[in-house]
């Protein structure tokens, strides 16, 4: 199953400027807050995560919460899902691409039942 979601670095930014480190609260954990270097970062992650929920079918509610999908990266700097989510979904397999252009952030996502 596929999920794409985009998302306007500025809509992320301005929540950060804002609410802080609260609003990054929102849609990450303490461990995914460490690897925010930016708000291009931030969107990023955002918009993989929204891409993960419909991949899966959920989208963002309560089957599927934003902190239920964690992120991490490998030591080359891919973003990707952590195996505690794949467990916690059933998934075999998930792939993430994470680009940005501008003022978009766009994630795409395949997983694998």
């Amino acid at each position: 199953m596929i999920g794409i979601d985009i998302v306007t670095v500025s809509r992320i930014e301005k929540m950060l400027n804002r609410f802080g480190e609260k609003g990054l609260k929102k849609f990450l954990n303490d461990t995914e807050i460490k690897l925010v270097k930016s708000p291009q970062t931030a969107a990023g992650f955002w918009a993989a995560k929204e891409a993960f929920s419909k991949a899966l079918g959920t989208g963002i509610g309560s089957e599927c919460s934003f902190l239920d999908i964690e992120i991490t990266k490998n030591p080359n700097g891919k973003p990707l899902f952590t195996s505690k989510t794949l467990e916690k979904f059933c998934l075999k397999q998930a792939d993430l691409s994470i680009s940005h252009d501008g003022n978009f952030a766009i994630a795409a996502v395949i997983i694998i039942k």
